[in-house]
């Protein structure tokens, strides 16, 4: 039997977590073992989330369980995990042995796992469906209505878990993006002011080297910047002045 805590001691736990800007993976890895805590009757758990291309994937599990029934509804294309993410916020299977919906996964879950119950939650975010907070009992019958009230609350601070990662993932691409600018307007400044051009001139300068020596434009501006690459940019220049005239 799982060991219960207090669920205000949990979702305080997992509130200082996300907000810690840890990996992405060890948040969705405190959700999904806080639902072995909190759902009453849940064994195992995963989070399956969709990627930019449309595509499902394991972004967390408790288990090899959890990942082994992932797996399965992953290849069959069907069960109570992806249709909450395609269909319907929420899907329940509390005895798979007992006429499922979704007989193929059913079969093959039983066959192949310890599972017999299942719960999937959407997670939403923005309205967006991003992906599913899948919940599984050992014992048909052990996912009761109490089990899918906690459950829920649980898939709503997941959907907030996973804002929270995507918006710090987007915060830091922000900032090197911006780092990345400023260091590229610095190199362009030099060359303005070394070589009497113009922005656009000592941009294109900028990027035609960058491609002539196969090296990405955020690198060679930093190289510029420290006073690297500088003659080199110098003779390029001279040298395409030489064949215009």
């Amino acid at each position: 039997m799982p060991h219960r805590v207090e669920p205000t001691e949990v979702f305080a736990r997992l509130n200082v977590l996300i907000h810690g800007r840890p990996e992405a993976r060890a948040v969705y890895q405190a959700v999904v073992a806080a639902a072995v805590q909190l759902v009453d009757g849940c064994d195992h758990a995963s989070m399956m989330l969709v990627d930019r291309r449309g595509r499902f994937y394991s972004a967390a599990a408790t288990d090899d369980v959890a990942l082994a029934v992932d797996d399965i509804e992953l290849a069959v294309d069907d069960g109570p995990c992806v249709d909450a993410i395609v269909e319907e916020s929420f899907q329940h299977d509390p005895d798979l042995e007992d006429g499922s919906q979704w007989p193929e996964l059913a079969r093959r879950v039983v066959a192949e796992t310890s599972v017999r119950g299942l719960i999937g939650y959407r997670i939403l975010l923005d309205g967006e469906k991003v992906g599913a907070l899948n919940l599984f009992s050992d014992t048909a019958g052990a996912f009761t209505s109490n089990s899918t009230d906690q459950a829920a609350v649980l898939a709503a601070f997941a959907s907030v878990a996973v804002m929270t990662v995507r918006a710090q993932a987007d915060s830091a691409n922000l900032e090197r993006a911006l780092g990345t600018s400023r260091e590229i307007g610095k190199a362009v400044g030099l060359l303005m002011a070394a070589h009497k051009v113009d922005d656009e001139e000592a941009f294109e300068l900028l990027r035609r080297t960058s491609q002539d020596l196969n090296i990405k434009l955020a690198t060679l501006a930093e190289e510029v910047v420290q006073g690297q690459r500088v003659q080199y940019i110098a003779n390029k220049r001279l040298a395409s002045d030489h064949l215009v005239d």
